[in-house]
């Protein structure tokens, strides 16, 4: 499956569901009661120049314009998210643009860091990406990023994947999800050596369990959202959330709180030197 076509796939989910990764993680939180979001807001304190790539509905850009005077830019591949971002209240001059993170419309030196949430894990032709954060960096530039990370334990997350699992795997061809993303950036190692070849120095890597427990609907909400779902038919989407209700009865708390939790991953890499990668950057 080609870039192009991963990028068709999730612009054309974008369109239907823009705020969709916001919606599943706002109200989630770490054991120290901060949100995912808040967290990778704090991997860049001190920075004033901040580009998040793959910004969505612009809810990270939000909070970062909560420290005063920065300069921020997001970039993303959905029109519809990007104009949920434009409604939102972000410091007079930020950019937002609809563009492909393999070739941001930055000059070099741009920024003092970069964040992605939930979105480079989706990102194709990951070593052009890698190339074009560096670029727009200044040296010593930050990126951070936060990246999924599977389930905690056997409670509503593994109920869900389970029961979507068996209904992919009788669905048509034609009602599966293309293949997203390179998988190196799911792994230390592997995002080492995407990332040192233009410039960066070992990632440091934190693991973070995420609490997204709640009422039953609003745990179906959050975990429906997830790509896999998307080209699902009505029916078996109907069938799915039958199921997955059914299943939560049995994890559900004297006061209707059903417990969810995943792991996220939250990374950070110092560019501590610009190296040109072996990868063909077009010209600005």
């Amino acid at each position: 499956m080609t870039t192009t076509s991963q990028e068709a796939f999730l612009r054309a989910f974008h369109a239907e569901r823009p705020a969709v990764t916001a919606d599943a993680f706002a109200d989630g939180r770490a054991a120290d009661g901060r949100s995912s979001y808040e967290l990778l807001c704090d991997r860049v304190a001190g920075h004033g120049r901040v580009l998040d790539l793959g910004c969505g509905d612009g809810l990270l850009l939000e909070l970062l314009a909560r420290t005063g005077g920065r300069r921020l830019a997001g970039v993303d591949l959905s029109p519809e998210a990007l104009a949920l971002a434009r409604c939102r209240p972000l410091p007079t001059g930020t950019t937002l643009s609809e563009s492909r993170a393999q070739d941001l419309p930055f000059a070099d030196d741009t920024f003092d860091a970069c964040v992605s949430h939930m979105a480079l894990m989706l990102m194709g032709e990951v070593e052009q990406v890698a190339a074009e954060v560096a670029r727009v960096l200044r040296p010593g530039g930050t990126l951070a990023c936060v990246i999924g990370g599977g389930a905690v334990g056997g409670e509503a997350y593994e109920l869900f994947i389970g029961l979507l699992r068996s209904a992919i795997e009788t669905a048509p061809a034609g009602q599966r999800i293309p293949a997203l993303g390179d998988r190196r950036t799911r792994s230390r190692a592997g995002l080492d050596s995407v990332l040192a070849p233009v410039g960066f120095a070992p990632v440091d890597w934190e693991t973070v369990p995420i609490d997204l427990s709640g009422p039953v609907e609003q745990v179906w909400d959050a975990l429906s959202g997830v790509y896999d779902v998307g080209p699902l038919d009505p029916a078996t989407v109907e069938s799915l959330r039958a199921a997955f209700l059914t299943g939560a009865k049995n994890l559900t708390a004297p006061d209707g709180v059903v417990p969810c939790g995943m792991n996220v991953h939250l990374v950070t890499a110092r560019l501590t030197a610009k190296r040109a990668a072996d990868v063909t950057v077009s010209p600005r």
